[in-house]
């Protein structure tokens, strides 16, 4: 930048120049009247002179400087402007510039509605110095974002980190005033006025934090210091940067200081009371290529030999952790029961760990259950409890094809417990492929595929009335990945034929076991029938997979211990026997 110890003169012809400018060629309008109180400037497409301090340089990952100056005294325009301008600029934060240049509005979401305000500078010299603008405090979340678009801001209350999914890829983090994003349909029936409050409560609690950087974050974000624990559901404090829409049309925070990242400690193993426990786990995606070391990569899971050796460390640690007696798995390799399968070598691996009793066994239905490439599987301690009868499976439409093939098995604790029944189950996921007629999206929150994951639902009450397993016992458990959030159909109609949430009954406050762009919630489920519901103790989730990031597992960072063994938290449940 050429620096001059007088401003130069600048000329503007009066075509170019906005209503304010007609009096004057070198009228400086504040920044707020550029800004103006709408979503688009009253000057997009005009030239303009603007002066402001630069409040935060960001050339390098955005392609232009943020300036503020000291107000135009209207609380409903915003003080602060995004410019672009060349790297090759000499300029340092605090410096106050005066800028020529045309205003224009660059999309900022899918809807055409949302734009960021920027000024394309065509002329920069340095103007007098003065204080450096205040920074905004907010306690709360603001009435009006836009009116801080472009503004250093300081949020002063705690916020909720939700979700982090982005992180790796863009740099961003999801965080939110007043704790976590709840999924609409975990707390509020589908289609409901109610599911409709909460939608409209997220959007305005939630906040983007970003790095101010256009491109990948593989190695790291700045306002992040090393080797700091970050889950889902942590603190944050004295949340600092600039406010702008980007990207996808919500507002979002491009940080200027680091985070300080509080309440991150990992949740020891839950202690949940009982004589017999039941757990349930999707391994996401556990295959083990020919059974012999290779055949890798395979069609899901790991795609070396070495990395399903990771995957099934963190697998095993989880599973042997847990101290159940019976486990429902959800997401297996659907190859058979022979040694080298799947299920063969992950029982043998838990038996083969340090502390195990080495007593573990698995539920051989011969085959399958299903033809899906991936299955629901059954494993058990055979000193604790003992099979009652042959397993059981529902190989009827939509089971197979849709929804994965559920697995029944009876036990019994010794030779005189009170049998009971464990269910393996898997609905169809909400993904939209081929979904046509009644499966498609209705735009009620549940996604595609839910009148499939109803019928399922229908399908395994009725055939369960039928005593599949003849064992003769009444008392049941649905476990498993339902692909649905509590207060969505599936569930519901499960609730309507008498099946209880075992959560519910054992007093556990907002469960929850999957955390999906943002929203937490649960799609594993614990369903009783009501002679098991009178034996159940407790319940509880370990949250060792939801809240941490992707990178934890076996495929990124892999962190010591259970930490990201999958994307969903095994639940446990407590029993009299």
């Amino acid at each position: 930048m050429r620096r001059s110890p007088t401003l130069l003169a600048l000329a503007l012809t009066a075509a170019c120049a906005g209503p304010a400018l007609a009096a004057s060629p070198v009228t400086v309008l504040p920044i707020g009247k550029v800004q103006g109180s709408d979503a688009r400037s009253p000057y997009e497409g005009r030239q303009v002179i603007i002066e402001g301090a630069v409040t935060a340089d960001m050339r390098a990952g955005l392609g232009g400087i943020y300036v503020q100056d000291a107000g135009d005294g209207d609380v409903a325009t915003s003080d602060g402007l995004f410019v672009k301008l060349p790297a090759n600029q000499p300029l340092q934060p605090g410096q106050w510039l005066r800028i020529t240049g045309s205003v224009q509005e660059q999309a900022a979401g899918r809807d055409g509605q949302a734009s960021l305000t920027v000024l394309q500078a065509d002329r920069v010299e340095t103007a007098k110095p003065r204080p450096m603008p205040a920074v905004t405090e907010l306690d709360d979340v603001p009435a009006n974002w836009e009116a801080l678009e472009g503004m250093q801001v300081r949020i002063t209350v705690p916020l909720t980190l939700a979700g982090q999914d982005q992180l790796q890829r863009h740099g961003e983090l999801t965080a939110a005033f007043g704790g976590r994003l709840w999924q609409p349909s975990e707390v509020a029936a589908a289609g409901s006025d109610a599911q409709k409050a909460v939608i409209a409560d997220n959007a305005r609690r939630r906040l983007r934090l970003d790095d101010a950087n256009d491109k990948r974050a593989n190695d790291g974000v700045p306002y992040l210091a090393d080797g700091v624990v970050l889950r889902t559901g942590a603190t944050l404090s004295q949340v600092q940067g600039i406010v702008e829409q980007r990207y996808d049309g919500g507002y979002r925070l491009q940080l200027t200081a680091p985070l300080q990242v509080d309440d991150n400690q990992r949740p020891a193993v839950p202690k949940v009371p009982g004589g017999l426990h039941v757990a349930a786990f999707n391994l996401e995606n556990y295959f083990n290529g020919d059974g012999k070391g290779g055949g890798y990569p395979t069609l899901r899971g790991a795609k070396t030999a070495e990395q399903q050796a990771k995957q099934q460390a963190k697998l095993v640690t989880t599973i042997n952790s847990l101290g159940a007696d019976v486990a429902a798995l959800m997401e297996l390799e659907n190859d058979g029961y022979a040694p080298g399968s799947a299920i063969d070598q992950l029982v043998r691996a838990i038996n083969q760990a340090p502390g195990s009793a080495g007593d573990w066994k698995f539920v051989d239905a011969k085959k399958g259950p299903g033809d899906n490439p991936i299955r629901v599987g059954i494993i058990y301690r055979a000193s604790r409890v003992q099979p009652v009868g042959k397993p059981a499976v529902l190989e009827r439409e939509p089971f197979g094809e849709r929804s994965r093939v559920p697995l029944a098995q009876a036990f019994r604790v010794g030779r005189n417990g009170a049998p009971f029944v464990v269910v393996a189950n898997h609905f169809k996921s909400k993904g939209c492929s081929e979904a046509a007629g009644a499966d498609t999206d209705q735009n009620d929150g549940q996604g595609c595929w839910n009148a499939t994951r109803v019928e399922s639902a229908r399908l395994l009450h009725q055939w369960l009335q039928g005593d599949p397993t003849g064992s003769g016992s009444r008392d049941m458990v649905l476990l498993g990945d339902f692909n649905a959030y509590a207060m969505e159909d599936p569930i519901r109609t499960l609730h309507a034929d008498g099946w209880q949430d075992a959560f519910k009954l054992a007093g556990v406050q907002q469960p929850y076991s999957y955390v999906y762009n943002g929203l937490t919630g649960r799609l594993d489920h614990a369903l009783l029938s009501p002679g098991m519901a009178a034996r159940l103790k407790g319940a509880a989730e370990w949250h060792t997979n939801a809240d941490e990031a992707d990178d934890m597992g076996y495929q990124g960072r892999n962190v010591e211990g259970p930490w990201r063994s999958s994307d969903h938290d095994p639940l446990l449940l407590g029993f009299d026997p």
